[in-house]
This record gives structure tokens, sequence and C-alpha cells, in this order.
């Protein structure tokens, strides 16, 4: 079996998300047996394939009824537990979990109650002001959640698949086509390569030696995440995953490859705008070449770049190919311009806060391995679930102070922390203690249903603290599970301009935030960003290339991003808060 390690971590997943639905409760003690075994085995360099139960459970986390259920998956390609809790719990249901208010205890009680099987049932529900009388609800709740779908809905978040779940499918369905006889290219495109936070399905295009179709439907219908086949032809399959996601999956000629990235990326937008360049020149532009319209002799469909060169065009990339003026600005020669190098990440959680999975020395030892030449590490302060008091935090300071003298000058450490912002707007600790740390990010991590001039104070206060050097995920949103909070965005960007406070943009799939609407709201003020991986686990600190993708794709300027700027520049700024000059 092939990627065995995602087929196990994906069975995991749906086993803990399904037993939560099916127990009502996200605590449950096997709830937390597959979570902590996902866990576990995702740290793990093994074949799981051809270890015994026992050698499974050498695993830490990994207990015997999760190993003889990693055994059941190989030897079976099912796992019955699995495929009971589907059963019962059909993907029209797991769906109801993206709405806030409404968790595994919830969603039981109105399937008993109201027969609620999906989100057009709890629509109807609302509707009908179904919830509000029955126990544990009430007007309030009713109202809550009704905004909570009314929300989702306005961002399509609904009917649309995150990108956090998305880019993970894709580049697993590529590393699997990759390994097919013949193949020499397997690339996502669409929405997703434009990497746009949600996508209405995935489009793959595989290209390579002659007659290798076939093959390459084969070996893509019968990957344990398809449910079912939609359509099938010559070059084209579609399919619909386990979790309700659509793949739609081209095999096209080498020479062709170019034309078909091109014609599966851009938006619709972009796309006419291509031809219609095409057009007047005598040419036209499909999935399969650039072309003459009469004789049909081929222009260029190797590579995008000869496309857009042969339209008189600089190569654009797939992020700004949104019909958003770029066509506009490579005719002008004006592009927006790569960001460049990031010296450093500025949110990075350790094994200090309470859900950090990596230790100091291992989150070290990676920045230094990704070339960085600076790291902050900012575990949770008091305030937040996972935070820490004084003690913890002076003792990681210490520890940080000694590992300075072993690195020198090839790794800055910055000992920060991230402090939560409470419903007033106070900090955790008091302003002497805030004073001692080298970088302070401040974020809200609750209260996500305050309304707009409160959470707008909260977060502008925040600001005008002489500790805060940066605000972190300032909507606070999960993508396609929690809207963000409600701000007065055009106040904020100013009162960042006004206090010198630099705004995340955080790379962390689930959340993007600022968004890349928020982000073009803000790139013509004064305000500093800084691209971060908020990552909790060793692993994600290259999450920070997301961030730079989601800031490339707002069009922010290198001069506008802290730390792309030289490492000198960079320390200064973060040792004093002031307005950008």
């Amino acid at each position: 079996m092939a990627d065995t390690k995602h087929d196990v971590l994906d069975m995991l997943r749906e086993l803990a998300e399904l037993t939560m639905l099916d127990e009502g409760d996200p605590q449950s003690f096997r709830v937390r047996a597959y979570e902590s075994a996902a866990q576990a085995i995702a740290s793990q360099a093994n074949d799981l394939e051809k270890l015994s139960v026992a050698e499974l459970m050498k695993i830490d986390g990994v207990g015997k009824s999760t190993a003889a259920k990693v055994k059941e998956l190989f030897e079976q390609g099912k796992v019955e537990k699995l495929e009971e809790l589907r059963a019962k719990h059909p993907t029209s249901v797991v769906a109801l979990l993206k709405i806030q208010g409404l968790g595994p205890k919830a969603v039981k009680r109105l399937r008993a109650e109201l027969g609620v099987q999906s989100i057009a049932d709890l629509k109807s529900a609302l509707a009908e002001k179904k919830l509000r009388v029955l126990k544990g609800f009430g007007e309030k709740s009713e109202e809550k959640i009704a905004t909570a779908v009314s929300r989702l809905e306005e961002h399509g978040a609904l009917d649309r698949v995150p990108i956090s779940v998305a880019l993970p499918l894709a580049e697993r369905v590529i590393a699997r086509m990759r390994e097919v006889d013949g193949v020499r290219h397997a690339s996502f495109c669409g929405s997703l390569r434009r990497f746009s936070e949600t996508v209405g399905d995935i489009d793959v295009v595989v290209a390579g030696a002659a007659g290798i179709a076939p093959s390459v439907m084969e070996a893509f219908v019968s990957m344990g995440i398809v449910d079912h086949v939609l359509g099938r032809g010559a070059t084209k399959t579609s399919v619909v995953t386990r979790r309700g996601t659509q793949i739609d999956l081209r095999v096209v000629e080498e020479h062709q490859l170019g034309a078909a990235r091109l014609y599966f990326t851009g938006s619709k937008g972009h796309n006419i705008k291509l031809r219609q360049r095409a057009l007047a020149r005598g040419w036209t532009l499909n999935e399969y070449a650039l072309s003459e319209l009469e004789g049909g002799k081929v222009i260029a469909s190797e590579t995008e770049e000869q496309i857009y060169a042969a339209l008189g065009l600089p190569f654009i990339p797939p992020v700004l190919r949104e019909d958003a003026g770029e066509l506009e600005a490579a005719e002008r020669g004006t592009l927006p311009r790569s960001l460049g190098t990031v010296l450093g990440d500025f949110h990075v959680h350790t094994t200090v806060s309470g859900d950090g999975k990596s230790t100091l020395e291992a989150m070290v030892a990676a920045a230094k391995a990704r070339g960085y030449r600076a790291l902050a590490l900012t575990d949770h302060a008091e305030n937040t679930v996972s935070g820490v008091g004084r003690a913890p935090l002076l003792e990681q300071r210490a520890a940080i102070t000694a590992m300075r003298q072993e690195l020198g000058d090839s790794l800055r450490l910055l000992h920060g922390v991230e402090l939560n912002i409470g419903a007033e707007g106070t900090l955790d600790y008091d302003a002497e203690f805030r004073a001692g740390f080298d970088f302070c990010i401040a974020s809200v991590h609750d209260r996500f249903d305050l309304d707009r001039a409160v959470q707008t104070r909260r977060v502008v206060a925040a600001m005008r603290d002489p500790s805060v050097r940066m605000i972190g995920h300032l909507s606070a949103r999960m993508i396609g599970a929690r809207p963000g909070i409600e701000l007065d965005l055009d106040a904020v960007i100013a009162a960042a301009e006004e206090t010198g406070t630099a705004l995340e943009v955080n790379g962390g799939l689930p959340r993007l935030d600022m968004s890349v609407d928020a982000l073009r709201r803000a790139r013509e003020s004064k305000v500093d960003f800084v691209l971060t991986s908020d990552a909790h686990h060793e692993s994600e600190l290259g999450r920070v290339d997301y961030a730079k993708l989601n800031a490339e794709r707002a069009w922010l300027a290198p001069e506008q991003v802290a730390n792309t700027w030289e490492l000198e520049r960079f320390l200064r700024w973060t040792e004093k808060k002031a307005p950008r000059a």
C-alpha cells in the first residue's frame, strides 16, 4: 500500500472525528486515544506496514486496540469499526461541526430530537425557530447559531473545502501519481494553485510517456481516499473522496503540459483576457496549445513561460492570476516583486506552551536547518488555555540566554511571548514583566461573539500597550469552521499605523490570517507586516512559506514585510516600537 503513513493518519483522524460525534464528547477516552496515536505516528519514519501489532504498540501513544486497527487497514484495506461509524455519521452530519456553537453533544441532540441530518435540515429548523425550545439551547443560542451559519454562507465556506484540507489531499494525490511508471510530471492546478483559502474542487494535471493514461487512471481511482467515481474517460477522471471533496484528474501529453497548467490554473477572468490577447494576434488558446487560428500551427505549449512570452507578457505567478489587474501590470512592467528571503520566524511555540509539541532545542535546530538568521520563541501567556505563568517563562529565558552563547551570531534568539487580549483589551502579567520580553505578540483567543465596536476597542487597546510589537492572527478565524471576529478594519489599520504595531500574516493553513482581502485593504497604509508559521511542532516551521504566498497574493511589497529586511535593520525594529517613517 503506497503512502502507508498517510493512510493510517487519515484513518485515525476520521476515527477520532466520528467517535466524537458518536459519543458526543470531544474529550472522551477513545477520541483522545485516536488523536494521541495520530500525533505519535505523524512523527514516525518507519514503514508501518512491516510492523507487527506488538511493534506498533511500542510507539508511544499507540495502544493495543489502535495497533490492531492499523494492521486491519493494511491486511483488509478497510477498518470495520470505521465503516460502522461512517454508516452512522455520514458526511452531511460531519459538516454540522463546521458551525460555531455546534459541538458533538449539540449535534447529537439535534439529530435525535429534531431529525437534523445536514446543514439544510439545520437551516430549516432555524427558520422554524425549533432550536430555542430544546434543552441546552434557548433563544440566544439559536440566534448565535443562525448568525454563524449566515456568516459561513457569506464567506462561501459551507459548500467549499478549506485549504487546510485541500492542500494535503492534493499533495497526497500528486505523490501517488508520480509513482506510476511513465509519469514525468504531476501537479495540482485550479484555485488551489492560486492559493485560494477555500476551493470548490481539486484539479490535478499529469503528463508523461505515451499511453500512460490507463495506468494513471487506475492508480487514481484505487487510492484509499476515493469514495466513488463521478465519471471516467480516456484522459479525464473525476472522483469524490470519502470526506466529500471532488478531485478532477487530467492526463496530457508532455508537449501540452504548459498549456494545460495555464488553462487549469487561472481564474475565469484571467483566462478570458489571455484568450482575447491570443485572438487579437490571430491565434487561439486552449488547454492543449497556443496555436494559429488558420492552419493550427502551434505557437507555444510546452511551458507557461513560453505562452506568456508569445502573448507579449512576462511570466505571471499563479497566486496573482485572479484578474485583479495583474495582466495590465504585467504589460506595464509593474507586477509586484517577490518577497524574497525570509530571515526568520517570530511566532513559534515550544513544549512550554500546553499545546506545543517540540522542545526549545528542537525548534532552534529546525530553524537553523532552514537557514534562519533570527528566531523568536513565543509561548502562550497565562490567560490562554495552553498558557503558563511567570516561572516557566523565566526558566525558558535562562535557557535561551545560555543558547545564545553557543549560537553566537549564527542565529539570533529572541525571547518572546504570545499574550492574550482580554475582552476589555487587557493583557497578561504586569507592564514590568511584559517589558522583559524581546518580542510580544498579542492575540484574541476567546470571546469571539462580542460586537464590532467592542472587538475593535479590544484590539486597539492592545496596540496602545508599549510592549506589544505585533497583533497575532488578527481576525482569530478558522477557515471553514469559525468566522473571524467582527472588526472595524479601517480603525484597526489606522491604530496600527499610529502606534507602530505590526500585523501578523499567519501561515497556519487553518488560519491564513490576515486574509488576502484584509491585507489588500492594509497595503496602502504605513503598517509593517511579519510572516509567521505559528508553529507548535518543528515540522510546522515551513508554514512561513504559506504566509509568504498569502502576502504575495495580496501584492504586499518587500519593504512592507519586516522579516524580509536586512537582519540588523530588523533587529533595530524589534527594539523600538514606533510608526514607520
